[in-house]
């Protein structure tokens, strides 16, 4: 792996080094390292803490024993709700919070590696941001409609599809009151649009 891209900003080639030969048995098929912040504590520090980025998840490590252990805490980047920065007179503070509200940090790093780190997580973000809206549109189309969601179905053309299934259902053999409550439910779960809703609506009173 080529050391020198993950200096750019004036980390510790020492420190990085070691953290590349200990994350490399870690990282997944297709995972690859994007970058790394090295923690700079203003008295002398052996083994630094370093935050590691992948194209999947946000890696914290922390030496143990004199930096001949390491402990790792990752988090995947689809589960990271939000991560930002403070900066103060001696570095920064790098933190993240995930979607189910676990938080972790790390300060004293140099205030360029902390911008880079925030820079990249904030490209990720939204990226999963998108991805997070598209897996609970999904989920509630399929709730809605009585449809088990295959995790393994990639996440498009359902919404046309389940909406062409829809209509055939309208007025034929239901209550029209029952098939207006059920029209509703379409329309508060974000199904079919407040105009689809009001066309159908008029439609099915017309026949009443």
């Amino acid at each position: 792996m080529n050391l020198k891209k993950f200096l750019n900003e004036e980390q510790d080639p020492k420190a990085v080094e070691k953290l590349l030969e200990r994350i490399n048995s870690l990282l997944t098929s297709q995972e690859f390292v994007e970058y790394i912040a090295v923690q700079k504590k203003p008295a002398l520090n052996l083994s630094p803490d370093c935050i590691a980025l992948t194209n999947r998840r946000i890696i914290f490590c922390r030496p143990k024993t004199f930096g001949l252990s390491m402990d790792f805490q990752d988090y995947s980047w689809v589960d990271i709700a939000d991560c930002h920065i403070k900066e103060g007179i001696i570095g920064s503070t790098f933190m993240m919070r995930t979607t189910r509200n676990l938080t972790n940090m790390m300060d004293y790093l140099p205030k360029a590696q902390a911008r880079k780190l925030y820079q990249y997580a904030q490209e990720i973000e939204e990226q999963m941001r998108g991805v997070r809206r598209e897996k609970d549109l999904e989920t509630r189309r399929a709730s809605a409609g009585g449809v088990t969601v295959n995790n393994t179905t990639p996440i498009i053309a359902q919404p046309q599809q389940f909406q062409q299934q829809q209509k055939p259902l309208l007025i034929e053999n239901e209550d029209p009151f029952a098939l207006l409550q059920k029209l509703k439910g379409l329309m508060e779960n974000g199904i079919i649009s407040p105009e689809e809703f009001e066309e159908k609506k008029n439609e099915i009173l017309s026949r009443v």
